[in-house]
């Protein structure tokens, strides 16, 4: 008896959760331009895109209290008109972070900031050196 009511708590947890996550997700993306990345299709899109306009993809942990603070210094920063700035929630859409270090020849890091432009990743950062100054400045070279 004392298991199952273990079990239910836990899976009442999870739940719970998973709703919280959710809802801060859908708060950052309000927050600012940030385009939620959850397929790996978009990655040619970004790509493709990148031909005539900087790219920016962010990889967050929503469980990383690194990543967490990475993403609000980010979010406090002006979000220049002229880079196209991508939100990938590493928890919900692992496999797409794969296909990112695949695709752009990248190591894998969480949280990670990448800069996509004629195609390729030109600038990548992770941890406490994530900063928007540094890419908006890496986007004009």
């Amino acid at each position: 008896m004392f298991l199952a009511e273990i079990a239910m708590a836990a899976l009442l947890l999870t739940r719970i959760f998973s709703r919280a996550d959710s809802w801060l997700n859908k708060k950052i993306l309000a927050q600012m331009n940030w385009i939620p990345l959850t397929s790996e299709a978009q990655l040619e899109t970004i790509s493709e895109a990148s031909k005539n306009k900087p790219q920016v993809i962010f990889k967050h942990s929503t469980t990383c209290s690194i990543s967490g603070m990475a993403l609000s210094r980010m979010n406090r920063s002006e979000f220049p008109e002229t880079i196209d700035f991508y939100l990938l929630d590493l928890k919900q859409y692992r496999s797409i972070s794969n296909q990112i270090a695949e695709q752009f020849q990248v190591h894998h890091e969480s949280p990670q900031v990448l800069l996509i432009k004629q195609g390729e990743c030109v600038y990548d950062e992770s941890h406490y050196g994530i900063n928007m100054d540094e890419l908006v400045e890496q986007s004009a070279q």
